[in-house]
């Protein structure tokens, strides 16, 4: 590999903006902010909302008359 070519490759911190959580990785920057996180992304702590998809279901449903 040619010397002097790359960009330094160090320790980095990754903050979520969202929960506050931290955690180091590697990375050629200093500092990571991520929006979510795997602490407090809905699909990976179980507490996901299906509002929107709910309301499809209720409006199908309606529409060819099935009953629960």
């Amino acid at each position: 590999m040619k010397k002097n070519i790359h960009p330094k490759y160090q320790k980095c911190t990754v903050t979520c903006v969202s929960c506050g959580s931290t955690f180091e990785t590697g990375s050629t920057l200093s500092e990571i902010k991520v929006d979510t996180c795997a602490n407090c992304h809905p699909f990976y702590t179980g507490k996901q909302r299906y509002v929107q998809a709910d309301g499809r279901v209720d409006r199908f449903n309606r529409k060819y008359g099935i009953k629960k």
